[in-house]
């Protein structure tokens, strides 16, 4: 009876010591989104990760990442297989009924993106065109509801879209500006046309009814916020 009873012990030992998720604030996140977030030699940085180590600091946690496929990151938050999930996500009301959103903290622009020879020149000629998004993102969203008369390609990653458009799959490539910008610069051939589809806005989720936590990300992005250090984490990421 003794030995069964420390080997309990021992097992309740490993599960609540140290490293165990109390201890962990486990972000989720899509990395092929710069400047938000991307691998950088091995390592996913970003406007998102230095947002959460920052979050991380403040609950005296550390910062652990998971790099999932955009559309799984509402499920992980909402499962509690994650404490935060951030990747350029809007508010939906969808999407508020699995998970709770913090209050906003980047703005973006939907823009298209085409090859340099294409005879699409402005946003407005993508009617009747295939157009690449990103599965679940602001611009599927949008193209979906605003393009009825479009073929949608709808990619899991950017890469996969930018890449459809590079072999002439599609013909055109709609996503935020800001990770257009990084895309064209390491694809040549690309452009990026003036003007924009839609201006919406990012936050961060957390899973439904955790409201300790949703109030300390919101204290700190706040924080971030009125310091400017969101503004400069952005500049800084989007010029390496």
């Amino acid at each position: 009876m003794k030995k069964i009873i420390f080997s309990i012990f021992i097992c309740l030992f490993f599960l609540t010591g140290c490293g165990s998720k109390d201890d962990e604030l486990v972000l989720v996140t899509e990395a092929g989104f710069a400047p938000y977030e991307y691998y950088e030699d091995g390592e996913i940085v970003g406007v998102d990760i230095d947002i959460a180590k920052e979050i991380a600091d403040s609950l005296g946690k550390k910062l652990v990442i998971k790099d999932v496929a955009f559309d799984s990151i509402i499920n992980e938050v909402k499962t509690g297989k994650a404490d935060i999930g951030a990747a350029g996500i809007s508010y939906s009301d969808e999407r508020a009924k699995q998970v709770d959103f913090t209050i906003n903290y980047a703005t973006s622009r939907q823009v298209v993106i085409v090859n340099e020879n294409s005879n699409i020149t402005s946003p407005s000629d993508i009617y009747n065109k295939k157009i690449a998004v990103q599965l679940g993102s602001v611009a599927d969203s949008y193209v979906t509801k605003n393009f009825t008369d479009a073929t949608i390609v709808r990619q899991k990653k950017y890469l996969a879209a930018i890449q459809d458009l590079l072999t002439n799959k599609v013909d055109c490539v709609v996503m935020d500006e800001l990770p257009a910008q990084e895309m064209i610069k390491s694809n040549d051939g690309l452009k990026i046309l003036d003007g924009e589809l839609a201006t919406d806005n990012y936050g961060m989720v957390v899973q439904k009814g955790n409201e300790e936590l949703l109030k300390e990300v919101n204290k700190v992005l706040q924080r971030l916020i009125d310091e400017g250090k969101i503004d400069s984490y952005i500049i800084n990421h989007s010029t390496k």
